[in-house]
Parts: C-alpha cells; sequence; structure tokens
C-alpha cells in the first residue's frame, strides 16, 4: 500500500491557492480596481509568509480570525465611514475617469443612410460587406476581430466573391462587442459609420473629444464642458449639469447637512427619539417577563415546570421572520385573527398598520414575543447559581416572598446580567428585520422632505434614504451610519467596563 506524503499534498495545495489568489489579484486589477489588487496581493503574500514561516507559527490560528475581521467588519466599516464624506448617490455613481469615459464613448448619428451588414468567415479573420437599398456594396479587407480593442476599417467599393456563408445571426450575438468597436470608413461619404443594430451600421461620429486643459469639446455644436470638481458633474458653458455625474469629496457636507439642515433633523430627531423608546422598552419589557417567568418556573414544587419551560422556550427556537410574518398576517386589520377576535368580543378594528401609536405598539408586542426566552433562560441560570443557604436564612427571619425577590433575588442578578441587558438594547438599536418585516416603518411622516415613518428606527430610516429615497443618497446615509456606529461603539465600551466591574467585584 502506498502511504499518504501529507507534507507534499500541503506543499501542492498551497501552490494551488496561491496560483488561484494570483489569478484573482490580475483579475481584480484588469476590472480597474489597483487599489483592491493592491490589498488582495498583500493579503496573499502574508498568507504565505505565515504559513510558511516557521517563527510565525503561532500566527497559524489566530490569522483566520484577524483577517475576518479586516475583511468582514474593519474594511466595510472604514468605507461606509469614506463614503459619508462623498456626494455618492444614485446620480454621482462613477468614478471621474469612468464618467469621463462614458462621454467620450457617446456618439451623435449622422444624416446618411442605414447600410445592411453580412459578416464572412475567412479562417481566423472576418470580411464585412455593406448593402444600401439602391444596391451599392462596399467590402473590407480581412479584419481580425478583437474585444476592446477600436479599429479603423477602410470600406472598398463593391461586392467581393465570398467562398463561404456569411456568419449565421446566433455568432453574430457573440460577436457584438468586438464588432461595435469598429468605426468603418466608406468612400463617398463624410461621416464613419458605426454598428446601430444586430446586422446595420448607420453614420455616427464621436460626440466629444477630450482637450489638454480637461474640457470637452461637443463635436455636434461646437460648445465645451468643463468638469465640476464641487458638485460632480460636467457643466456647459451656461452652467447646465450634464449626466453622468461623479464622485467627488465633499468633505464635512453631509455630516453638516445631517445636523444643520430643517428637512433632516426634524425626521431625524423624531426616529432618533422612537429608536431609544423602542430599544429601551423592548429591554425592559423582556427582562420583566422573563424575569417572572423565570421565578415562577424556579418554583420547586411547581407540577410539569419541564413542559412549561419547553413551551415558553418554543418562540426563540423559531426563525424570528417566520414569527414576524405570522405576526404580520394575524394584525392584518382585514382578515387578521386578532382582528377578528377584537371585532367579535367588543365590536372594534384597531387600525395597526395606519396608526402611528397603534404601529409601535405592535412592534413592541411582536419584539417582547420574540425576546423574552431569551431573558428567561438568562434569569433561569442566575437563580439557579444564587445558593439556597441565603433562602433558608431568610425563611428563619421569617421573610416574605417579596423580600426574598427585593432583597435576594433581583440585587444579586442585577450585575451579572447588566452587560446582557446592554447588548441587548444595542441590538435592538439595530434590530432591521423586524422593522422591515412588519411595518417597513410605515405610517411615513406627511411633513418630512426624506422618507421617513413614525416606526422607523436610525437603521431602517438609513436604508430608505440610501435605496428607496428617488435620490439614493449614499453618501448621507453614509454619514448616519457612521453615527450609528458610533452609539454602538460608546454602548459596547459601557458594556465592556461593566463587565470589567463586575468580574472585579466577583474576585
Amino acid at each position: 500500500m502506498y502511504s499518504i506524503d501529507w507534507r507534499r499534498l500541503g506543499m501542492a495545495i498551497g501552490i494551488l491557492l496561491t496560483l488561484l489568489g494570483l489569478w484573482l489579484v490580475f483579475g481584480v486589477y484588469n476590472a480597474g480596481h489597483p487599489w483592491m489588487a493592491l490589498g488582495g496581493l498583500i493579503a496573499l503574500a502574508g498568507s504565505g509568509a505565515v504559513f510558511t514561516w516557521p517563527r510565525a507559527y503561532a500566527w497559524r490560528y489566530m490569522y483566520p480570525g484577524v483577517v475576518a475581521i479586516l475583511i468582514f467588519i474593519i474594511f466595510p466599516a472604514l468605507y461606509t465611514v469614506r463614503i459619508g464624506f462623498t456626494n455618492y448617490s444614485s446620480s454621482n455613481l462613477l468614478s471621474y475617469e469612468r464618467a469621463t469615459a462614458y462621454l467620450l464613448d457617446q456618439s451623435y448619428t449622422g444624416d446618411g443612410d442605414a447600410l445592411k451588414m453580412q459578416l464572412y468567415p475567412h479562417g481566423k479573420h472576418y470580411q464585412l460587406v455593406l448593402h444600401r437599398d439602391d444596391g451599392a456594396t462596399w467590402h473590407s479587407e480581412d479584419i481580425d476581430l478583437v474585444a476592446k480593442k477600436h479599429q479603423a476599417v477602410a470600406m472598398v467599393s463593391g461586392d467581393a466573391v465570398q467562398p463561404t456563408p456569411p456568419v449565421e445571426i446566433r455568432d453574430l450575438i457573440s460577436l457584438q462587442p468586438m464588432l461595435q468597436e469598429l468605426v468603418l470608413s466608406v468612400p463617398g461619404e463624410k461621416m464613419p459609420y458605426r454598428l446601430s443594430s444586430l446586422t446595420s451600421y448607420t453614420p455616427a461620429a464621436p460626440l466629444y473629444r477630450q482637450n489638454a486643459d480637461g474640457t470637452l469639446t461637443n463635436l455636434q455644436n461646437g460648445q465645451w464642458v468643463r468638469p465640476d470638481f464641487v458638485s460632480g458633474f460636467y457643466r456647459t458653458q451656461s452652467g447646465d449639469k450634464v449626466e453622468p455625474g461623479f464622485r467627488v469629496d465633499v468633505g464635512w457636507k453631509n455630516f453638516k447637512q445631517l445636523f444643520g439642515s430643517a428637512a433632516l433633523q426634524a425626521p431625524l430627531l423624531r426616529v432618533f427619539a422612537w429608536t431609544v423608546v423602542f430599544a429601551a422598552l423592548t429591554v425592559i419589557f423582556t427582562f420583566c417577563i422573563g424575569f417572572v417567568l423565570a421565578t415562577t418556573l424556579s418554583w420547586e414544587s411547581l407540577k410539569f415546570r419541564t413542559g412549561y419551560r419547553v413551551l415558553l422556550f418554543l418562540p426563540y427556537a423559531v426563525p424570528g421572520f417566520i414569527s414576524i410574518l405570522i405576526f404580520r398576517g394575524l394584525f392584518n386589520e382585514n382578515f387578521g385573527e386578532i382582528n377578528m377576535v377584537l371585532h367579535g368580543l367588543f365590536g372594534i378594528r384597531p387600525n395597526w398598520f395606519s396608526d402611528p401609536f397603534l404601529a409601535k405598539s405592535m412592534l413592541l408586542i411582536v419584539n417582547t414575543w420574540l425576546g423574552y426566552p431569551y431573558m428567561m433562560l438568562l434569569c433561569l441560570g442566575l437563580i439557579k447559581s444564587i445558593p439556597s443557604d441565603l433562602y433558608e436564612a431568610s425563611a428563619i427571619a421569617g421573610a416574605t416572598a417579596w423580600q426574598n425577590l427585593t432583597r435576594i433575588t433581583l440585587p444579586l442578578i442585577m450585575k451579572p446580567i447588566m452587560p446582557l441587558l446592554i447588548a441587548s438594547f444595542a441590538f435592538n438599536f439595530n434590530n432591521f428585520v423586524l422593522i422591515s418585516l412588519l411595518t417597513d416603518g410605515r405610517p411615513d411622516f406627511t411633513d418630512s422632505m426624506v422618507p421617513a415613518g413614525t416606526t422607523d428606527i436610525l437603521v431602517s430610516y438609513t436604508y430608505r434614504i440610501a435605496f428607496q429615497d428617488s435620490g439614493q443618497n449614499f453618501g448621507l446615509a453614509a454619514a448616519i451610519s457612521t453615527l450609528i456606529f458610533l452609539l454602538v461603539a460608546a454602548l459596547s465600551v459601557v458594556n465592556l467596563k461593566l463587565m470589567r466591574v463586575n468580574a472585579q467585584d466577583k474576585r
């Protein structure tokens, strides 16, 4: 039997992965992202050093986690902050270079007739034949079709003898990117011809010519357009914008707009206040219900405790998005079971989704249902950790159940559970899934210039500005995301300090 040489197998796998990484880096560089390619090359070199250098042996265990943090946490956070200092939006998506290239690729059509095109294969080359309706014909010499390469082709009058049939439509479709790069000069025509449809060429010329000073001259009307690096658009001599726009740095403009614009400040303050109230009330409600249930289930003489625990844990076992969608159906104003029961008992049908107060109440009800099992489990574990001697001593002293609860149970579980309550607050501060699936932030504010609703929290408000507004202001959304990041980071710092204090108290 042959034994496997694991060392050589590992080296072979490492070489294959390195070659694959180099291929990906080269592809990223060719796609026009040199900085990302440089980052990939550095990561690839670091990976090779960690897994081949003997002195870096200990880093092999930490390296995957560090790389994951850098790629999935640090880089997105820094990239979001960076976007917050730009005018990145639906009208300013491209870089300056790409916007310029887009304008230079534009063309305008002349007055000549469209010419029908046929393409004939000649070995590895092709020959173009153009026909006009009056019978005039032109043909080209053999052409080597190459993608992304502009070629000037001189057409010759007359119909050349073709030894092979023309290319079929299905093959012609695959050759379209190469045919679009051809610029044909036809005898007797002033303008060059470019591909205008699958089988025809029309007279067309570049609309813009780039000048040495960075301006573009419109060859159709003779006017020039100049790049405006303040607004991120090319502007005509009369000041009109020319689409598409390009990204430029705007400094603190988005942050100043965030705190200085009345149109943004009014809904932002209301959304921020509701976000804090929503997260705080959710923590209070879930903790109170979870603590009461945990205290009840800790009662030794309670029958069927195990069954109760299983039933009360079920809301936490079901995926949250399923429960939210079920509740959305239950709270349906016309056909939901909740309104059917309320109408049968009291003759009312609350407008859960159109009334702001009821919509907020519905969110708190659903979120409490989803969150109380987690608090119940935490409290169960903490109550079990309390020494029974304390309760025995209190019983001898004649303490009541309320005194046991307020003087023994609550004080002993509050310190260890406080960091978890703060973590729960931070989670609900960004509870996008609940808002998006249940109310989508609605009902909307009637006096807001930006998309914002009465049940929006900061993260859903940011999402709507970034992706649902007609302007899709990614720069402003990134500025709000930076603010949210700072708030959650501050909560994390407080959480860590509380955990450190608890650890010192235990010592």
